[in-house]
């Protein structure tokens, strides 16, 4: 199958998982297009002095679960990490992570989906050994 004869949903798919995004380090979480995107509006409805929060807990159908919440500045904590994203045609934001929840999550993608069943935001994680259905719990 030749890329002009390929569906859209295939080059979709392919698009979302070339185009992605790390900290003004070149550190952090890899964030897809359609994540970004996201993101940035979820941002812009809960204000310019929030921060996303991305860790992990024990729990979940696979042992570790991913947690995702917007925080206040002032909820960092002295040893969590900080990583500034910076969209184009967004504004920019900070995410944060606990030095604990890195060892999991290092080098994982996080991608979002409009679909219907299925959608939402999804983690690839190249640390897990197994991943649950759901796609938000994993083991090590």
């Amino acid at each position: 199958m030749t890329p002009e004869t390929a569906s859209p949903t295939l080059n979709a798919t392919a698009a979302s998982q070339a185009a992605t995004f790390t900290g003004v380090d070149g550190k952090g979480i890899l964030i897809t297009e359609p994540a970004m995107k996201q993101l940035a509006r979820l941002m812009q409805q809960q204000g310019d002095a929030k921060l996303l929060r991305v860790g992990v807990r024990s729990g979940g159908c696979s042992g570790m679960s991913y947690t995702m919440d917007f925080i206040d500045a002032d909820a960092i904590q002295g040893d969590d990490e900080t990583y500034l994203y910076e969209p184009s045609g967004a504004p920019s934001f900070r995410v944060v992570s606990d030095p604990k929840s890195l060892l999991y999550i290092y080098g994982m993608q996080l991608d979002f989906s409009s679909a219907l069943i299925g959608g939402g935001f999804n983690f690839t994680n190249p640390n897990a050994t197994q991943t649950c259905g759901c796609g938000s719990s994993f083991a090590v």
